[in-house]
């Protein structure tokens, strides 16, 4: 798995807004809790690659139990947010399939705690893609540090 971010974030503006939580629900099943990704920060020009942010809260469903007076977000909702952030990519060039299921989850990594208060920076680049499937690797980033790494299989069933 990689060392490095797979995006430059250096060169993104991290405040930017291309696609909100509306736009989201146009490409996306998952709604409220189960919703892990708030906002696409940011999108190349061959729609291969981008970045999205999901803003860790302290009132979210896993908190009151997920390590009980010291929450730390779980690693399978880290998953989540890159496989919904990765399906939103594949969505917006191929629109009219039908629902994408999750396959695989490979080279998974877990590298630190994600807790309440942090922006989890999700960054996405497709490495493969036909118009019923795709494989993107995947990354967390807190703080500028990699705290979580996968590569993630999607397909439209």
């Amino acid at each position: 798995m990689a060392s490095a971010p797979l995006i430059d974030l250096s060169t993104i503006d991290l405040s930017q807004t291309i696609c909100d939580s509306s736009g989201l629900d146009i490409y996306l099943p998952q709604t409220g809790p189960m919703r892990q990704c708030d906002r696409i920060v940011w999108v190349s020009d061959d729609m291969r690659k981008c970045v999205g942010a999901k803003h860790v809260r302290s009132d979210e469903f896993w908190c009151e139990h997920h390590i009980k007076g010291r929450p730390l977000y779980p690693g399978v909702l880290m998953i989540e947010s890159t496989a919904q952030c990765a399906s939103w990519l594949f969505r917006t060039r191929f629109p009219a399939l039908g629902f994408l299921g999750f396959l695989r989850c490979d080279e998974t990594s877990f590298r630190g705690q994600v807790v309440p208060g942090d922006t989890f920076l999700i960054l996405v680049e497709e490495i493969e893609a036909t118009p019923r499937r795709f494989i993107s690797r995947t990354q967390g980033i807190v703080n500028g540090k990699l705290v979580f790494e996968a590569k993630i299989t999607g397909m439209a069933i």
